[in-house]
């Protein structure tokens, strides 16, 4: 993927690289991508998120575990843009000294940073920032493991 993508990835390309769908899909657009370094990456918030939290007498907000679960879908597409990673999973095994700063509203344009702390072969770690007009709402680090797809997991063992 990462010798064909062409910058800016949109929602139908993430498609191609991510298994999420509409309503869970919560990166809308890839502007920047450093194999094995960083990405950025776009989220649009709107006010028919069916997520939204209402307080009454408050605005509708964006729960932090949203902006939590867009910043790791973002670093995992920076992981399987990688040519070897290609035919893997992702899957999220932990975050840490995860940090929420503000509210994120309707009208909002994250901007979402993910940033390799470590990189091996099957386990990674990300520091992530979301971003909104410049100021971090949430920051936090990810940890994943990459196993098989769920297609060749789902097969049964030939004999």
């Amino acid at each position: 993927m990462a010798d064909s993508l062409t910058l800016p990835l949109d929602y139908s390309a993430i498609e191609r690289i991510l298994p999420h769908r509409y309503p869970f899909l919560l990166v809308d657009r890839i502007t920047e991508l450093e194999p094995d370094k960083r990405i950025v990456g776009i989220k649009n918030v709107s006010l028919n998120e069916r997520y939204l939290s209402h307080q009454p007498g408050e605005p509708p907000t964006l729960p932090p575990t949203i902006l939590t679960e867009a910043i790791a879908q973002v670093g995992a597409i920076l992981i399987l843009s990688k040519p070897e990673n290609r035919e893997k999973l992702p899957f999220f095994m932990g975050i840490e000294r995860v940090r929420y700063y503000g509210p994120v509203c309707p009208g909002d344009v994250v901007e979402i940073e993910a940033r390799v702390r470590r990189l091996r072969s099957r386990v990674g770690q990300l520091n992530g920032f979301a971003r909104v007009n410049g100021r971090v709402v949430v920051s936090g680090t990810m940890t994943f493991a990459l196993g098989p797809a769920a297609s060749a997991a789902a097969q049964p063992p030939s004999t």
